[in-house]
């Protein structure tokens, strides 16, 4: 069966043939880098990472580039607060990012460009906007001309005079030809903020300018696939094709992707609203399978309700897909308990593919995968083993490793981590003797965050996993 795939930009399936056989470039717009990042960034990593998952299974090369804004107001804004340099504060919350995706065992993208290391590329693109007749510029700062895009909205299906006079943007509006024009460059206001020489003077980039150069750098005019959030769609991703698609007479992307969000009693999870579950928080509570099969449980383009009900429901499918990993001592290799138990892994993979092939339809290629799961003990009861039991629950293994599940039990992952924490609870204890309390309390905190209680006692310091 052929991968089809949705396409927001047309509003329907689509068969996926990327534009170079075999090879699929990939962006996927990642976050702004000034707190903690939540489970909705999380959702949204996991997704992708499943798509690209699966694309490598397949057969396809993925170049997968995701981006990091690290010149933004909210930025500046918090360093402002904290009197930290708004780079420094950006680069600590991009490595507790990266961190935090190895944790939840998302592949790292292949490339993660920087606003901060584009600016030449960003004013180049610029430029050309404006020698086109596309954007100009006020007082130094360069708004692009809306108006003059004919087919804007095309991707929100949103009509100009009607539907965005109340989300237009508001910055400079004074200075603007129309009141729906966006910014590219924004004059330097206040000597602490960040700012780059340009043709128009010191300034930095406009919010959207920044994705469109990133993609151009690293990928091309055209893309395969350029995915986000559904929060995107508009205003960012209708600016992204309206810029780039001008500037370079060429579709941005073939394929517009979007994941639903998730959803706190009902609302969206946003760190604007205050309504978050940290990813620190989740992780320092539940494996990170339990979240990946939350994710995967209901179709990534519909919301992600997070309430009290569903965390146990994905603790209690986890525990079933372990339960299948479990060894047999039964000595049938043949006969129809052992014919039954193959052919159950054959069309387990075989309707896997076919739901994964149907718009990455996760939810239902995790029923074909219970129902493995379901075969396998059977079998074990039946007396099943040898190499029929360990191809099935090879078949398992491969199709849970598409969806990036470890499948690691607890006990497992606890023995992986003792060396690390041995070492920590080592240096912990020398910054101690040398009465570096703050650095030795970060340490002791952190650790009881994963789960590890520290007891300082007369004969040194001990550690144990909390029950």
């Amino acid at each position: 069966m052929p991968l089809k795939v949705y396409n927001t930009l047309t509003r329907k399936k689509e068969l996926f043939e990327p534009i170079e056989p075999g090879v699929v470039r990939m962006y996927v717009c990642g976050p702004t880098v000034y707190a903690d990042a939540h489970i909705g960034h999380a959702m949204s990593a996991i997704v992708f990472d499943v798509i690209r998952r699966y694309l490598e299974y397949k057969g396809y090369k993925v170049i997968h580039v995701m981006n990091f804004t690290d010149v933004d107001d909210k930025i500046i804004n918090k360093a402002r607060e904290t009197g930290q340099d708004p780079f420094e504060l950006a680069g600590r919350y991009i490595e507790k990012f990266l961190q935090q995706m190895d944790a939840l065992n998302v592949k790292r993208p292949t490339v993660m460009p920087r606003v901060s290391g584009t600016i030449d590329e960003i004013i180049a693109m610029i430029q050309e906007l404006i020698a086109k007749g596309y954007a100009y510029e006020v007082n130094g700062n360069v708004f692009f001309r809306v108006r003059r895009d004919k087919d804007y909205g095309k991707l929100s299906r949103r009509k100009l005079d009607e539907s965005l006079r109340g989300e237009r943007e508001k910055f400079a509006e004074e200075l603007k030809e129309d009141p729906l024009d966006f910014a590219l460059w924004k004059a330097q206001k206040t000597p602490d903020e960040p700012a780059w020489e340009s043709p128009w003077g010191l300034g930095r980039p406009g919010w959207h300018i920044e994705c469109s150069a990133m993609v151009r750098k690293h990928l091309g005019p055209t893309i395969d696939i350029h995915g986000g959030g559904n929060d995107l769609i508009f205003p960012h991703h209708e600016n992204e094709i309206a810029q780039s698609e001008s500037c370079n007479d060429a579709p941005l992307a073939k394929y517009w992707l979007h994941n639903g969000m998730v959803q706190l009693s009902g609302e969206k999870m946003s760190k604007s609203l205050g309504n978050m579950v940290t990813i620190d928080e989740f992780l320092a509570q539940h494996d990170a399978d339990v979240f990946r099969l939350l994710v995967m449980g209901s179709h990534y383009r519909k919301p992600l309700v997070y309430d009290e009900q569903v965390v146990p429901q994905a603790e209690k499918a986890l525990q079933r897909l372990l339960s299948a990993l479990r060894p047999s001592h039964g000595q049938l290799t043949e006969g129809p308990e052992a014919e039954a138990l193959l052919e159950a892994a054959r069309l387990a993979k075989k309707r896997f593919e076919e739901a994964m092939d149907d718009d990455f339809n996760t939810a239902a290629a995790l029923g074909h995968i219970f129902d493995l799961v379901k075969a396998i003990n059977t079998a074990r009861d039946a007396g099943v083993g040898g190499e029929p039991f360990a191809q099935a629950q090879a078949t398992l293994k491969e199709l849970t490793g598409v969806l990036g599940l470890r499948l690691q039990p607890k006990e497992a992952q606890q023995s992986d981590a003792a060396p690390f924490i041995d070492l920590l609870v080592e240096v912990r204890s020398a910054l101690r003797k040398a009465r570096q309390w703050e650095l030795a309390d970060m340490i002791r905190d952190r650790l009881a965050e994963l789960g590890v209680i520290l007891e300082d006692t007369r004969d040194g310091t001990t550690w144990s996993w909390k029950r």
